[in-house]
């Protein structure tokens, strides 16, 4: 294997071709499969890599764009929904394979001659950034069972650039779909992630919104499938959203059916930091999501129920909770970059017992350890 730098993307020349395989949708009807192409150490990983980076600074600086459920609980604050209003969340079906990579590429480069920061970012001009981006999207090939297949429309799921292209389509999407609503089924609220989007719109108007989005895109491609409110609630994101009786909303962390609350086993052989981890992770989680207090108390018991069940001990949730309260580590000043110099990396296999020791020492050295 050897590689080549043109204008600083970096191609590799090697015998390594993209395999797709399929994961199951489990929570869906029917458990469809979701094709995914494994790009790692193929000849254009390097380049769409780099291409999602020049890309990534312009999608998501619109009002209806969310990036995580921690901003999506913080949209939603302050809302309040009226007694003739409901909740729907539609789902885009197989966005990325279905995204037309034409109309796609038609907005990136409008988007691109608009944006004043490009030549911060990198010394390619809109024409070269587009030449690369057409030729990593409309040369998607990949093996299954010992046959090399070319993908003939939309974007694989696997390629870095993929989500950013994607996104790119949405947003002109939903503008268009937004202003161009009937106004019996105009959208009071459009909250999107990727192909995921949740709205408020009058009852009753759920077919008839679906209806128009289906005719948005000219290539009949994009396809919606939706989901209404039930008893109040509806699900979006790993949030669920919970109407109240004065209009409010509030918030809890949403489950799958599936869900088995199964997690990193204490006695499995991983570094104690891994471990506690997994119990700050759930507790950040349910902090940035749940919106009161009471509903957090009883997360919190669940977290500690279904972890004690994974071999957690007391005394790791009270370490956690210990570092969680002790934030003001994060916000000492910084010592002088010659001080804190880096002399190196090793990596070593995780042998328990010792490699926490082994780290200490090194650290002590200035060398990490990974």
């Amino acid at each position: 294997m050897f590689h080549s730098v043109v204008c600083g993307f970096k191609f590799t020349h090697a015998a390594s071709i993209p395999r797709i395989y399929c994961t199951p949708k489990i929570p869906k009807p029917g458990t469809p499969l979701s094709p995914i192409v494994d790009y790692t150490g193929s000849i254009g990983y390097a380049t769409s890599r780099s291409l999602a980076d020049i890309l990534g600074p312009l999608i998501g600086n619109t009002e209806h764009h969310v990036n995580n459920s921690a901003q999506l609980a913080e949209d939603l604050s302050e809302v309040m929904i009226e007694e003739d209003d409901m909740f729907i969340s539609h789902d885009v079906v197989f966005l990325f394979t279905n995204t037309p990579i034409d109309k796609a590429l038609e907005v990136i480069r409008d988007r691109l001659a608009g944006d004043k920061t490009l030549k911060k970012r990198t010394l390619l001009s809109v024409d070269d950034i587009m030449e690369l981006l057409k030729f990593i999207l409309t040369t998607t090939y990949f093996t299954f069972k010992g046959q090399i297949y070319q993908q003939l429309f939309g974007a694989a799921m696997g390629s870095p650039v993929s989500p950013i292209v994607a996104n790119f389509f949405m947003e002109f999407l939903e503008q268009s779909a937004i202003a161009t609503a009937p106004i019996e089924c105009q959208p009071s609220l459009w909250k999107r992630y990727v192909d995921d989007i949740l709205e408020i719109i009058h009852k009753g108007s759920a077919d008839k919104l679906t209806d128009h989005l289906n005719q948005v895109d000219s290539t009949g491609n994009i396809k919606f499938t939706y989901e209404t409110e039930e008893e109040g609630k509806i699900p979006f994101l790993d949030t669920l959203i919970i109407r109240k009786a004065d209009g409010s909303v509030k918030l809890l962390v949403y489950r799958e059916k599936t869900h088995t609350d199964q997690y990193l086993n204490f006695q499995s052989h991983h570094p104690l930091h891994h471990k506690l981890g997994v119990i700050r992770t759930l507790l950040d989680r349910a902090d940035r999501i749940v919106t009161e207090q009471e509903d957090r108390d009883k997360e919190e018991e669940h977290i500690k129920q279904a972890l004690s069940k994974c071999g957690y001990p007391d005394w790791s949730f009270d370490r956690v909770k210990q570092q969680r309260t002790n934030k003001t580590v994060k916000s000492k000043p910084k010592k002088n970059s010659d001080d804190t110099k880096s002399r190196g990396m090793v990596v070593i296999p995780c042998v328990q017992g010792i490699s926490e020791k082994v780290q200490r020492i090194l650290k002590k050295h200035s060398v990490l350890q990974q």
